[in-house]
């Protein structure tokens, strides 16, 4: 594969054709801001966050879309980016509810990072704020849309799965928001809880029930492990707070994202120092059952117990 040279904040860079800006620049220890970008769905460009001067444009060009190009001269940090940047993170805050303080992805947030960062202290912009109610009808995911940032990243990792296809963007303007079919709430859609949307949120829109409240993103430790219930291999966090494992969240690093609600279960009930209790969906409706059948493994014991039987 040919090679193509550009240089970035005065370094020359040589890299593979067809590589984006962003990795070009990521790549040789240069910081570009993210919401919408997603590594294993590139090609996004929504937020525009990630925008970079380049030398000849006639605008800012988003990082995350663009190929590199030979001769390519590219300002990672200039007045102009960062001025751009403040102001789309004025323009979020400007309709984000205030509540960091008590958020619990406080210190896991790339909205509130990147306002330190950028030195966004207010929102010099006057903006109405939503009032949607927090919907908790699903046992496994909260999701609250008053902190929404409509970067799509929980809708395209939704699509990526065949028959999946959960939620999308709905409305128009102000009124946007990311919705199931015919605008329901979590629990009455065909949503199987793989977390996968959570595991990609940006900011404190999407969370885990069973990790509300129980500690600050600093006090909890992560180990990754992966599920071998099926062959797919889906990647996990077991999430420690001291030597007591919390809760099993789902990996968004590496490859194997998860694709069922088995195998977190699966290993809740390995790993989880607390008693848990599974539910799933029967007749639309999230019931307990007991663990044999949320693992699937019901017709398996039968059997067991059938050979039992003729010993």
């Amino acid at each position: 594969m040919a090679n193509v040279t550009l240089t970035i904040n005065g370094k020359e860079v040589t890299v593979p054709a067809g590589t984006t800006v962003l990795d070009a620049a990521r790549g040789a220890g240069y910081f570009i801001p993210t919401f919408c970008h997603d590594p294993d769905i590139p090609g996004y460009g929504g937020c525009r966050m990630c925008v970079v001067e380049v030398k000849g444009a006639r605008a800012l060009v988003a990082s995350c879309c663009a190929e590199v190009t030979n001769g390519m001269v590219v300002e990672t940090e200039s007045q102009a980016v960062n001025e751009a940047r403040r102001t789309i993170l004025e323009l979020i805050l400007a309709n984000h509810p205030p509540d960091c303080l008590t958020c619990d992805k406080n210190g896991d947030c790339r909205l509130q990072d990147y306002a330190y960062r950028y030195d966004v202290r207010s929102s010099g912009f006057k903006g109405e704020k939503h009032n949607y109610p927090i919907d908790d009808s699903n046992p496994y995911i909260i999701r609250d849309l008053n902190k929404c940032i409509l970067c799509g990243r929980c809708v395209r990792t939704c699509e990526q799965v065949e028959d999946r296809q959960v939620i999308n963007f709905a409305y128009r303007g102000f009124n946007t928001k990311v919705a199931p079919a015919m605008d329901t709430n979590l629990a009455e859609s065909a949503c199987v809880s793989c977390a996968r949307c959570v595991m990609v949120c940006p900011v404190g829109a999407l969370s885990y029930s069973n990790l509300a409240g129980k500690g600050r993103t600093y006090e909890i430790r992560k180990e990754p492990v992966t599920c071998t219930f099926c062959e797919a291999g889906c990647q996990f966090d077991l999430n420690y707070k001291g030597d007591k494992v919390l809760a099993v969240t789902a990996r968004e690093t590496g490859t194997g994202r998860p694709l069922c609600l088995k195998g977190r279960l699966g290993l809740e009930l390995l790993y989880s120092d607390e008693p848990v209790t599974p539910m799933l969906k029967k007749d639309d409706q999230f019931v307990e059952v007991s663990w044999p059948e949320a693992l699937g493994m019901e017709d398996v014991l039968k059997k067991l117990g059938d050979l039992k039987k003729l010993d």
